[in-house]
């Protein structure tokens, strides 16, 4: 009796015959209708009960889980239900999801055909990494009559890793094939000049170089040849990611840690898709969450493994310390890209030496953000005298983050000043363009 549950149904009808009773006090012949329809509502109850309680199985369900969650994706669950009856059930889906995703109202209601399966998904999308508990998947079937329901439990529980983002990272590869994204149109990369690290020799054809033409080799063939080259690989590429406080800020559910992390994936699986080798690592007070920069097989998932537990501290990130290890730890000319956010030019100013010494050594390439707020107020069209002050301190702070844009190219480090939900592909063309370029 546990799995049985009374319908809304049941309870309009006994209200009709309430209404019925209370008519009767008035006009007694309408007595003997009220009689006769709480007869047939209990008469159907019973029968209802008998057709959807006769059989033990009579539905088999299943949830199908992804091996994993991607953070900050929409991550498809599906749910098979198949029909044992011999009848048109009517079904009331409600799945426990996780408690991260504070969905109090999910319900989902399907009709099934006799001997008939039904297969449908729902979105989910989560915020944060860590684990994800699944509890039932309850299932309430009632028949066409509609007064009861029985409850099927299914798959009691199950646990959920949410990894930082990876559901994109096929489109993104595509993507930079040919060097180029889309984002408010097509960005093209014009290389300068090209790199020396020597492919192959080839015979000429309109449109080619000719100060590659060589000449030994023309001499040899009694046709043109020239030298053909590729971009330079296994260059060394790290991503710094803060932790600090500044790091904490959220944008639509995702803090600024979440989107520098979701992005530090991308960009290592461009890396080492471009043969180079990507390696990161994480400071606040102290770095940690070291992987050298390798090329290997499972050098994704190791980055992916390093990055799953990361989370946001409360202290002033300790930028002397940073210069210490970078320092000590990479003596090789790298790539550097520091995710980190700098919202004055006092803020700035305080790091820059150490950010002065990294650039020394290697090309440095500052991340920090836009505050999305602030564009919403910088592009709305005043109203009233509370909202003009709100526009003027809104662009103040955005030229603010102009000085400090300036400021860094003074000293050569470049940067990318971008909006959170940006961040993957203008990370990945400043790659690019770095590569293009020829400049590491």
């Amino acid at each position: 009796m546990k799995n049985l549950y009374i319908n809304t149904r049941f309870f309009y009808t006994l209200i009709i015959v309430g209404v019925l009773y209370v008519f009767a006090f008035f006009f007694p012949f309408i007595i003997w209708a009220a009689h006769i329809v709480l007869l047939l509502c209990f008469l159907g109850a019973m029968v209802d009960y008998l057709f959807v309680f006769n059989r033990n199985k009579g539905i088999s369900a299943q949830r199908i889980l992804p091996e994993k969650l991607s953070n900050g994706d929409e991550n498809p669950v599906k749910i098979d239900i198949k029909n044992n009856y011999d009848f048109k059930i009517n079904v009331k889906v409600i799945d426990e999801i996780p408690f991260q995703f504070q969905k109090r109202d999910f319900l989902i209601e399907k009709q099934i055909d006799p001997g008939r399966n039904v297969f449908f998904q729902y979105i989910l999308e989560p915020k944060e990494r860590g684990e994800y508990n699944f509890g039932s998947l309850n299932v309430y079937v009632s028949s066409p009559f509609g007064f009861v329901s029985k409850r099927f439990n299914f798959q009691k529980d199950a646990n959920l890793p949410s990894y930082p983002s990876f559901i994109h990272l096929r489109k993104y590869e595509l993507m930079a094939i040919q060097s180029e994204f889309l984002l408010g149109g097509i960005k093209k990369i014009r290389k300068l000049g090209h790199t020396m690290e020597f492919e192959q020799i080839k015979e000429y054809v309109p449109g080619d170089d000719i100060r590659t033409i060589n000449w030994k080799a023309t001499s040899k063939t009694n046709r043109l040849m020239v030298n053909q080259f590729q971009d330079e690989k296994s260059q060394r590429i790290f991503m710094l990611i803060d932790t600090g406080r500044t790091m904490k800020m959220p944008f639509n559910g995702l803090s600024l840690l979440d989107y520098s992390i979701n992005a530090t994936m991308a960009l290592s699986h461009i890396i080492l898709k471009k043969g180079d080798r990507a390696g990161m690592m994480t400071f606040s007070k102290k770095t940690e969450n070291k992987i050298a920069a390798e090329n290997k097989s499972g050098q994704l998932r190791k980055i992916s493994e390093a990055l799953y537990n990361i989370k946001t501290d409360f202290f002033e990130s300790d930028f002397n310390r940073l210069y210490q290890d970078v320092k000590y730890s990479l003596n090789q000319r790298s790539l550097i890209l520091l995710f980190t956010n700098f919202e004055t030019l006092d803020g700035l100013n305080r790091q820059l030496k150490y950010l002065r010494g990294i650039a020394k050594n290697h090309l440095l390439v500052v991340v920090f953000f836009k505050n999305s707020e602030l564009q919403t107020l910088i592009h709305k069209n005043p109203e009233s005298m509370q909202e003009i002050y709100d526009e003027i301190i809104a662009e103040k702070f955005e030229f603010e983050k102009k000085l400090i844009i300036q400021e860094l190219r003074k000293y050569g480090i470049y940067t990318v000043y971008t909006l959170p939900e940006n961040l993957n592909i203008d990370v990945i063309n400043k790659y690019l363009e770095i590569k293009a370029r020829g400049i590491l």
